[in-house]
């Protein structure tokens, strides 16, 4: 019986319930062992005059302080740039950059040394908003462009023109695990590094680089991750770096764990994003033409903002076939911590602009935003192509938007919140329809590749090694299941072990949500070559066996703890047998596989290509309500339906699905970054960071996806659901729009993201001021 589609329970479910699962700072002590932090710049900008070193070097229990002039080299970064530091030089850009490395005893002697060291800065002008990083044309890398048909043309088509601006906050990854590393020297300068990281090559490669060391000296090991959601793709490297220089310097075992305030105010977010629109649609609600600008925060250096900007804006027109479009981007640099990668990387950005733009066009005609959605929609024959040339294949938008219509009755529903808000004089309802096409892989055509170890030994158990990392989202417990299917074996012989670059080389993040799809290949592809090679060992076995039984390899099925002759199931060997024969026989009970994503390419300087192997579509009705006095907003009701193809653990996608809706909610409403004038983040902690809570999830949530078996691209015809679900919020940001329209009179009802209790509580205020001045005029 097959193990994908079951409900495995997630491999490390009962160490997580009971508190046994090990993360890095859970690690017991070493002799020796060193506890590493740092100084960091208390300015946005300024340069360095001075930096006094002797009395923190005194501190009772310091062993050690290192500066950039320690480092055999101080630049790096996943860009082409490579314009980070990681211990700033002469000048400082951002309030939390790295200054001084500190290795001590204990977090009192850190405490002490911080305190002991003498610097002298002379501030500079800093650059804190987008519209300043304009305005002083700071912007990191070139503009990038995507574009299709006449765009001039089709503003002329247009019987209606509407423009405006969007602006959307970033967010914090707000993961569990801090950032953090320990780091054990060995012998010849060799390390070996336990990171919570999501890419331990970039780990390796890094730490290698700035140390002087080649890659083969530097093994990095990552067990598990207490959450990650992007924040550890790229910024882990910073910790990682500092304790490997105190190992390598001290030749001591060298370990750091941010705190909670701390990794908030040195790890970047989500980027913000100032996105300006301008559109045309005829009197139907077809639109013609559209034309977007999206400017994100990068902060102070590149490392991933002109990937998540290129995600961005391949997913500008959402769900809608556009025939005249022009998608620009261009990455602002800010003297904030760099932004990174976070869950959707750049995806929910693009797309809230444009569902935006979809609420307001309804607006402007009167018509329910459901009704242009639908009409403009990618179709599956014609209209189906996207502005850089990719063919919108397997494509299940507009199933998804009529079922889950139909399923949440959301027509009645409209109505019913017409009529409340006619009635209610201290609330506000409103609710949307939106959908979302996510497309999965890598922009970057070369990281979309994985390898696989798999060891088969002498009892039938199994382990299983590959570039994954699991932070909580069930990558191992899927590729368990994928092997045991591809061995035809129980999924409780199979363990999946910890990552680490000594077993898998070269390996690319944990990210794009395609870490089953590419991991999970690998490893099927090297069961393929092990179960083809123990197949012409069990042919001649069971040929030997029964003189009529012409037996071969391409006869064979391996399932259920068997290989059998599919002619004759009775003539079968079993799974345990089989291997020791095979190892009799000196057969290789070991194999490395290799899967590299066929069928993508993607040139950014022209924004054409096909950078996806297929889509992730989903579709999600959501009902908010509004009080009017305050501003406070609830979600009522949520209906999510996905196209997640057939799917590998259902329980685990099911969580995966709510989570991200959860955490996408949080964007868009309650989390808000609050700075101070200087720059510095005010909200740094739970005390002032509101995620959603379990009292925001909605009264009634329904979760679903459609059948589909049908998307031959993936492996076993799954799709991955780690970021598309994440979108599926926006349509409580339109919900929330559409209540907002109730009382914007003929205005369009504008909101910005957070849509905060106060972003709503200045807009109700805004529309009631504007309505007692028409009120004032008409007496």
């Amino acid at each position: 019986m097959s193990a994908a589609g079951k409900n495995l329970p997630h491999d490390s479910a009962r160490e997580h319930v009971t508190g046994e699962a090990i993360y890095v700072d859970d690690m017991p002590p070493a002799r020796g062992e060193l506890i590493v932090d740092f100084f960091w710049s208390p300015v946005a900008h300024g340069r360095i005059r001075a930096l006094e070193l002797e009395r923190a070097r005194s501190v009772p229990g310091v062993a050690a302080l290192f500066t950039c002039h320690d480092l055999a080299h101080n630049r790096f970064g996943p860009s082409a740039e490579k314009d980070e530091l990681l211990l700033a030089e002469d000048i400082v850009t951002f309030i939390g950059q790295p200054i001084v490395v500190i290795a001590a005893e204990s977090r009192e002697a850190i405490a002490a040394a911080k305190q002991a060291i003498s610097m002298d800065i002379e501030p500079l002008p800093a650059l804190f908003t987008i519209d300043e990083a304009k305005k002083h044309g700071s912007f990191i890398g070139a503009p990038r462009r995507i574009s299709r048909g006449n765009l001039e043309a089709g503003f002329r088509q247009g019987e209606h023109v509407l423009e405006g601006t969007l602006s959307l906050g970033g967010v914090d990854q707000f993961y569990l695990e801090s950032q953090a590393a320990l780091v054990y020297p060995g012998e010849s300068d060799a390390l070996t590094i336990h990171s919570a990281t999501q890419n331990p090559s970039e780990v390796q490669h890094v730490v290698a680089d700035l140390l002087g060391l080649a890659l083969n000296k530097v093994t990095v090991v990552t067990k598990r991750m207490g959450g990650a959601f992007g924040g550890k793709e790229c910024q882990a490297t910073h910790p990682a770096a500092m304790a490997a220089l105190v190992a390598v310097k001290t030749k001591r075992p060298a370990r750091i764990a941010y705190t909670k305030d701390d990794d908030m105010c040195v790890t970047g977010g989500r980027h913000p994003f100032q996105n300006d629109y301008k559109v045309a649609f005829t009197s139907d609600g077809t639109i013609t033409a559209l034309k977007v600008d999206l400017y994100s925060d990068g902060g102070a250096f590149a490392d991933l903002s002109h990937a998540v900007l290129a995600r961005a804006m391949a997913h500008a027109e959402n769900a809608y076939f556009i025939p005249n479009i022009e998608i620009n981007g261009r990455v602002c640099r800010t003297n904030h911590p760099p932004n990174t990668a976070m869950r959707g990387f750049g995806g929910p950005q693009g797309v809230v602009t444009m569902e935006n733009v979809i609420q307001e066009i309804a607006t402007v005609l009167k018509k329910d935003p459901l009704e242009i959605r639908m009409r403009n929609c990618y179709g599956i024959d014609e209209r189906n192509t996207t502005p850089y040339g990719q063919v919108v294949a397997n494509n299940m938008l507009p199933r998804l938007m009529r079922e889950v219509a139909e399923r949440a009755d959301y027509a009645r529903r409209v109505e019913a919140v017409a009529d409340f808000n006619a009635r209610s004089k201290t609330h506000l309802r409103g609710i949307a329809c939106t959908p979302v096409k996510f497309g999965i892989s890598f922009n970057t055509k070369f990281l979309n590749q994985a390898n696989a170890l798999v060891n088969v030994y002498l009892d039938g158990s199994v382990q299983v090694s590959t570039g994954a990392t699991e932070m909580g989202q069930g990558v191992n417990t899927k590729i368990q299941q994928i092997v045991a299917d591809e061995l035809g074996i129980a999924a409780d012989l199979v363990i999946v072990m910890a990552t680490s670059t000594d077993k898998n080389n070269n390996t690319s993040a944990t990210a794009a949500s395609s870490g089953a799809d590419l991991n999970g290949s690998a490893a099927a592809d090297a069961c393929r070559r092990i179960r083809a090679r123990l197949a012409e060992v069990a042919a001649h076995e069971l040929a030997s066996r029964t003189e009529d039984l012409q037996a071969s390899p391409s006869t064979l099925v391996f399932e259920e703890g068997f290989a059998l002759d599919r002619r004759r199931p009775e003539h079968r060997i079993s799974w345990h047998d089989l291997v020791n024969l095979a190892y009799l026989q000196r057969v290789s009970l070991g194999e490395r596989g290799f899967y590299a994503t066929q069928g993508i390419d993607w040139n950014a300087e022209k924004g054409k290509g096909a950078p996806f192997l297929y889509f992730t579509n989903g579709c999600a009705v959501s009902e908010v309500v509004i009080d009017r006095f305050t501003g406070t907003m609830r979600v009522l009701r949520a209906d999510l339906l996905m196209d997640i193809g057939k799917s590998l653990n259902p329980g685990i996608d099911r969580g995966q699905i709510a989570g991200a809706y959860v955490m996408g909610m949080g964007w868009l409403t309650n989390e808000e970054k609050r700075f101070a004038e200087s720059g510095e983040l005010l909200t740094h902690s739970p005390t002032t960071y509101k995620i959603p809570n379990i009292q925001d999830l909605p009264q009634v949530f329904n979760v679903d996806w459609i059948e589909n078996d049908t998307n031959t691209a993936n492996i076993r015809s799954s799709k991955a659901v780690g970021e598309p679900p994440l979108l599926l919020a926006i349509s409580i940001f339109c919900a929330a729009k559409h209540a907002l329209s109730f009382v914007s009179g003929e205005r369009i009802a504008k909101l910005d993201a957070p849509a905060t209790g106060e972003e709503i509580l200045r807009r109700l205020t805004e529309y009631r001021s504007a309505a007692h001045a028409t009120s004032a005029v008409v007496a």
